[in-house]
């Protein structure tokens, strides 16, 4: 296959990459075209597939035969020969290196050239995992944005039935449905029973000792310690509601900076809108997550990268080896006789053609054992940026093992306690709706629960991110064969 087919093969293999929903997971659609358009527009990606390109050019240009040399000379005044004049003098000569010196040139560019080829898939698997971790950053901040939104209705909610009461000095009965929507349905057979209850009690008429709190007159004073507790109650909301406002405030402009991040992984304007779920699908591993496997350090492309650099650096040595022996130079000389006008030979004016061999002599050897002496170096060299990757690989398994692990942990126990403290948030609702008091219960709960739902939005986008890291370690979305 020539080198325009396997150019071929490889956009292919980048798209289908893209688009692997099954080595990807079940992830939103968006999240797979933008990963598409980072895989093809990303400059750093492109540049690493444009200098893997220019590598394999070289092998043409290592593997070839030196240009033949002509070299020709005229004689302005006709040189006097025993058979003719010889007017001119024409030379064709062509060296050849030693032999497996070419051979070797084109292993080691070869092997060059796969090392740049695995540059370039990880570049595109780094900006691909890019790509899905900010794009899970901009689910949580979205995340964080709904939430914070929903709990400032609350907060507006809470503060204007505590206006109410503080103007009308009355402690009315409130529905909890109109402080939270959420739980209307929740509350529709509790509320409908303690209608029927009530209805036997008409506002203005007195039952026994006393009166219910929402029989109160509206012009009946209200003494000072109930008035300065509803108005700190008042406060209390504002401050909260400000807090809040300044954190959405916040959450939007960091949303702003992360869209330009990631806009600019995909290579366009800073401003483009992007589309972000409004939930995610946790993805699932189809391997254990064990200690790092032979597999995965064989697949990894940085590690593969070191290894072609290394058998390059092989290849190159046993040139250098050869490099140093003599190159042979076969030719041909051709020269031009014109008739001499006193020559009686019988060769007289006959053109002579003479077969030329030509030797280098390597004699200046140090030059040579420089050059061995490099190629150790770089082999040196190689060997230790192997073990640094290795390295890092392993700490990196570590990591992202780690993180999927209390990321699915979290889940878990997040879950299980919003739940919970759902409950706890809709029954001290109705109590407060129902007797004013607790408000400070219903603001602890209400930041508990708006904290569980944070934290629960963040362990689905951190056990994505943690699953996309991994995979992106193992390269077992890059399979290409």
């Amino acid at each position: 296959m020539n080198r325009k087919g396997i150019i071929k093969m490889i956009l292919w293999g980048i798209t289908l990459c893209c688009l692997n929903r099954t080595a990807w997971g079940q992830l939103h659609d968006s999240l797979l075209v933008y990963m598409q358009i980072a895989a093809r527009n990303n400059p750093m990606v492109m540049q690493k597939f444009y200098e893997y390109r220019a590598t394999l050019e070289k092998i043409p240009q290592v593997s070839s035969l030196p240009d033949p040399e002509l070299s020709a000379g005229i004689f302005l005044s006709p040189m006097e020969l025993v058979a003719g004049n010889q007017i001119a003098d024409i030379r064709l000569m062509q060296m050849f290196p030693w032999f497996g010196t070419l051979r070797y040139a084109r292993e080691e560019t070869e092997y060059m050239a796969k090392a740049r080829y695995e540059s370039f898939r990880e570049a595109k698997l780094e900006i691909m995992f890019r790509v899905q971790q900010l794009w899970y950053e901009l689910f949580k901040i979205k995340a964080a944005i709904r939430i914070t939104e929903k709990n400032i209705q609350i907060l507006q909610s809470l503060e204007r039935i505590a206006l109410v009461r503080f103007s009308s000095g009355s402690d009315a009965v409130v529905s909890s449905s109109s402080i939270n929507p959420q739980t209307k349905a929740n509350n529709n057979n509790s509320a409908n029973s303690g209608m029927e209850g009530m209805t036997s009690e008409q506002p203005g008429t007195s039952t026994g000792t006393g009166s219910s709190s929402s029989t109160m007159p509206m012009n009946q004073s209200m003494s000072p310690v109930a008035s300065g507790s509803r108005l700190s109650d008042l406060y209390r909301i504002q401050i909260d509601l400000a807090s809040l406002q300044d954190d959405l405030a916040s959450l939007q402009n960091s949303l702003i900076s992360l869209q330009a991040d990631f806009n600019s992984l995909l290579n366009r304007p800073a401003d483009s809108p992007v589309t972000i779920a409004d939930s995610l699908d946790t993805d699932t591993l189809s391997f254990d997550l064990k200690p790092i496997a032979d597999t995965i350090i064989n697949n990894n492309p940085m590690l593969k990268m070191w290894d072609y650099e290394q058998q390059s650096n092989l290849a190159r040595k046993q040139m250098i080896q050869r490099m140093g022996y003599p190159m042979i130079g076969i030719g041909l000389n051709y020269s031009l006789i014109n008739p001499g006008k006193m020559s009686s030979s019988s060769m007289n004016g006959k053109d002579m053609v003479m077969p030329m061999v030509t030797i280098t002599l390597p004699i200046y050897r140090k030059k040579y054992r420089a050059m061995q002496t490099e190629n150790e170096m770089l082999q040196q060299s190689v060997l230790q940026n192997y073990q640094a990757s290795y390295n890092d690989l392993q700490t990196s398994w570590i990591k992202a093992v780690q993180m999927y692990r209390d990321a699915r942990r979290g889940l878990s126990i997040y879950s299980r306690q919003q739940f919970l403290l759902q409950k706890t948030f809709e029954i001290t609702l109705q109590n407060f709706a129902a007797s004013g008091t607790g408000l400070t219960e219903v603001l602890l709960t209400r930041q508990q629960l708006l904290n569980y739902e944070l934290k629960k939005s963040e362990a689905v986008a951190d056990l994505c991110t943690a699953i996309a890291w991994i995979k992106k370690l193992s390269a077992t979305v890059d399979s290409n064969n």
